[in-house]
């Protein structure tokens, strides 16, 4: 039997990650794509047979990349997928031992999310709808409900372009989205939210509409689904209209969501469940920024700060 090479392992490694286990694309791209770093790092020193490795080539590998500046965030994730692929190899044969067991794992940095005052959010939406009212416009009645949804429910891009009608509970006042792992939440939302949505699906929608439409909620200009990156592109051309948030995007109105949650009093575990953290670790980033925003608003307004 010839030994297989390692494309042949990297094949067999993605195959694996599909069917085995419950991952979203994006994730098993991002597995895929750095597992392909290392091979070609392998090869550039003549490696081609999977066996010759050892953990001074992992190692080689990572410092490679943190001499050509790679961030800590992307050493640790890389260092995180090598061990997932050493262990799997192991188990598979492909390896005689579980090489990548010792490998530690960099600590990445906690960089605090950028986010907007809640009056920056306020004008957001306001000077959105006064666009919707004044144009009169399906795109600006849309781009509308969009961003009401956003800050509102703290959803991912992504979820909010897999929406669908009988995602809405008009009743509950909330919307149902599918999120990482497939997993399904109902997040609730304001009034104001609900009445962008109900404009845009009552009197925009149609206008757009077309056979290709199915059973999306947010459409394109020509009918089909909406895809991120218009979404991305209406979230970057609304916030940059408000002068010190030119550089925020979509993600700014998820991190927004979670902390002004927060400073208004809701708890952590409520709030996770709102984002759909699987760890509980991940929103309690949102206390940092919270205490920061505190202790900010407190050099700027006590006399004796």
């Amino acid at each position: 039997m010839s030994t297989p090479t390692l494309n042949d392992v990297r094949v067999a490694f993605e195959n694996d990650l599909h069917i085995k286990r419950d991952l979203s694309l994006h994730t098993i791209r991002a597995y895929a794509g750095d597992l392909e770093s290392f091979f070609t790092h392998l090869q550039a020193l003549g490696i081609t047979d999977l066996q010759g490795i050892d953990i001074s080539h992992i190692r080689s590998w990572l410092a490679n990349i943190s001499v050509k500046g790679g961030a800590r965030t992307t050493l640790a994730r890389r260092a995180v997928t090598i061990r997932l692929f050493t262990k799997w190899a192991q188990k598979n044969g492909y390896l005689s031992k579980d090489i990548g067991v010792t490998l530690a794992t960099p600590k990445g940095h906690r960089v605090l999310p950028d986010v907007l005052g809640v009056n920056d959010a306020r004008d957001v939406m306001e000077s959105m709808a006064m666009r919707a009212g004044e144009e009169d416009s399906p795109l600006a009645i849309r781009d509308s409900a969009m961003l009401e949804i956003l800050y509102a429910s703290g959803a991912r891009v992504a979820e909010l372009c897999g929406l669908d009608f009988e995602a809405i509970d008009y009743d509950r006042q909330a919307i149902r989205v599918i999120g990482k792992g497939n997993k399904e939440r109902s997040i609730p939302i304001g009034i104001p939210a609900m009445k962008a949505l109900k404009n845009w699906v009552d009197n925009a929608r149609p206008q757009i509409a077309s056979d290709k439409s199915g059973s999306a909620l947010f459409l394109g200009t020509r009918g089909k689904r909406i895809d991120q990156r218009t979404v991305r592109t209406v979230v970057y051309e609304a916030l940059s209209a408000i002068e010190g948030l030119e550089k925020l995007g979509p993600h700014a109105l998820r991190h927004s969501a979670a902390t002004h949650l927060l400073e208004g009093g809701a708890d952590l575990r409520t709030v996770q469940e709102i984002l759909g953290h699987a760890s509980l670790a991940t929103t309690q980033i949102y206390t940092h920024v919270s205490t920061e925003r505190l202790q900010k608003a407190y050099k700027q307004a006590h006399p004796r700060a």
